[in-house]
């Protein structure tokens, strides 16, 4: 017997319509959207030629990219040690979708194009780029990165570099397992990190032992445990080991020369919290074949131009998680209602998004700014601030990424705290370039470094902010503020955390003056310079004009 009950199926087909949701970002341009974005690359390039950036956006803003960062999070990298008939494999099995962001990444330059094709402002747009796809998906930047970084390391033995640098430099992606030698395009990762040591490479265990007479370019065998390899399914890696000279830099491929597998076995893939795309593993190193690179017992200073490639990176990736979290906070709140008004009409919201908007914007200009520094290290002023501003942008901007990215996800409230919205991919995501490359007490002494071996590169960065005296009182008298607590030199360690601060926002402060719209720098030189300024976002000073910060950070109109 068949029942009907027509006013419960009327009533449950029309409980109600779903209203006040905010439509998602997409089928938008990220490039074109950016204003911040664009002044910049064509202020530090020097030319206004930003076509293949445009298109490029259009790209990175569609629902077909946004959709592939989805999907390459869903599905997690996984380890195959051995086929099915036993072999030793080590394979890496990823979705497509990572693949096909790695396609895109590589055949853009991504991975080389300043050493493959230099310009005048080749940086500068090697980094827009890279802040643009960033912002679809951050895991596959890894080895993205490592390729980038890599070249530097490899001038050191031209005889490699000379083998193996125009394949890596190639725009053609081949995720396929076979000897280097049978591929187009080669992608190259890192294994320095030992559970002994940490940061302290020094320590390291791994040991080289030479194959015949050793030294610079000879081959090696390698035997030793890293505990973070980065971007394990790659095709090489540059490695430390104590050779019998003292720790040294080594280029260690996954097929010997002769074709047969190279003995690096797999153990496990890291469960990260973040960065879910992206492989890393911890590795045995079982008699694995490795040519060294540079002079025996100089690892460190070998390798030391890559860390610093890697950790401008980690300012690229750690600004534009800023910017696509700032972009869907605006976004959210011009089209949610609460309370009588849209949220982007009410007073304290405003305060907080114009808050995320400087932060944001801040942070691309100083990435910016270091990719011209990259484009002229000919010039002494350039090259020396790179050496001390590096790990200062480092430090800040990857330091102030988790709070930022929290404070977005609250301006979404329930629903950014979803897995189905991009913000807890991008609150997953938001502490790695703070810990990788140097954590924020690494980049701190990385500075005294810098100042204790070459005091000039203070000179370099007082006269980058001198370009700035006089147009803001709060900046003057913080940067006086500055020099005088470099004076205390005996207690600098203990303050460095307050020195790395202090000298990121002068910097960000003295270049958002010179270029940003005055609304923009006067409100992060009242925000952040002056003596009441707040702790939290959200508590920018009044008399600023937040509506005109949220308008030009909007992604779509």
């Amino acid at each position: 017997m068949n029942h009907h009950y027509p006013l419960a199926d009327q009533l449950q087909a029309n409980t109600h319509q779903v209203e006040n949701q905010p439509p998602p970002l997409e089928s938008y341009n990220s490039y074109t959207a950016d204003r911040a974005l664009q002044e910049g690359v064509n202020r530090e390039s020097g030319s206004d030629d930003d076509a293949p950036l445009k298109a490029f956006g259009q790209w990175a803003g569609s629902a077909e990219a946004i959709a592939l960062g989805v999907e390459a999070n869903r599905y997690s990298p996984q380890l195959v040690t051995h086929d099915r008939q036993g072999h030793r494999v080590d394979l890496i099995e990823f979705h497509p979708a990572y693949h096909q962001l790695m396609q895109t990444a590589i055949e853009h330059g991504l991975h080389a194009s300043p050493w493959r094709t230099p310009r005048p402002g080749a940086h500068v747009y090697r980094a827009a780029n890279y802040f643009l796809q960033a912002q679809v998906e951050a895991g596959h930047g890894c080895p993205i990165t490592m390729t980038f970084a890599a070249l530097p390391a490899l001038r050191h033995q031209p005889s490699l570099l000379e083998s193996w640098g125009d394949k890596i430099t190639a725009p053609h992606y081949d995720p396929r397992n076979v000897p280097y030698f049978e591929k187009q395009g080669l992608t190259l990762g890192m294994a320095m990190t030992e559970k002994q040591g940490g940061s302290d490479v020094r320590l390291n265990t791994t040991r080289a032992y030479p194959i015949d007479q050793g030294g610079p370019g000879e081959a090696f065998e390698l035997v030793g445990h890293k505990w973070f390899v980065s971007a394990p399914m790659c095709d090489a890696f540059l490695v430390l080991a104590q050779a019998p000279g003292g720790l040294s830099c080594f280029l260690l491929p996954r097929w010997r020369p002769d074709g047969s597998k190279n003995p690096l076995h797999i153990q496990q893939l890291k469960r990260k919290m973040g960065n879910v795309s992206n492989a890393s593993s911890e590795t045995e190193l079982r008699g694995a074949f490795a040519w060294m690179v540079g002079d025996e017992g100089r690892g460190v200073r070998t390798i030391i131009e890559m860390v610093a490639m890697t950790r401008y990176d980690c300012m690229i990736g750690s600004a534009a998680g800023m910017r696509q979290a700032t972009a869907q906070a605006i976004h959210h709140a011009s089209h949610r209602h609460a309370f009588g008004a849209r949220l982007i009409e009410q007073p304290l919201m405003q305060n907080v998004l114009a808050d995320l908007a400087i932060e944001s914007e801040a942070a691309t200009t100083l990435m910016l700014r270091m990719a011209r520094a990259m484009d002229h290290q000919d010039n002494e002023h350039e090259r020396l601030l790179s050496r001390i501003a590096t790990p200062v942008g480092k430090y800040w901007i990857c330091k102030r990424t988790p709070h930022h990215a929290y404070e977005a996800m609250e301006v979404i409230g329930g629903s950014g705290v979803m897995e189905t919205h991009i913000m807890a991919r991008l609150f997953r995501e938001s502490p790695i370039n703070a810990i990788w490359e140097g954590s924020g007490n690494v980049q701190c002494l990385d500075i005294l470094r810098a100042i204790e071996k070459q005091p000039e590169v203070l000179d370099a960065y007082f006269a980058e902010l001198g370009l700035s005296q006089g147009a803001n009182g709060h900046l003057d008298r913080f940067i006086h503020q500055l020099q005088r607590q470099m004076q205390d030199t005996q207690t600098l360690q203990y303050r460095a955390r307050q020195l790395a601060d202090g000298m990121a926002l002068a910097l960000q402060g003295a270049l958002l003056v010179q270029h940003a719209p005055a609304y923009v720098a006067d409100a992060f030189c009242a925000g952040r310079l002056a003596d009441r300024s707040g702790l939290n976002t959200g508590t920018l000073p009044t008399g600023l004009d937040c509506a005109a910060i949220i308008q030009r950070a909007r992604p779509v109109e």
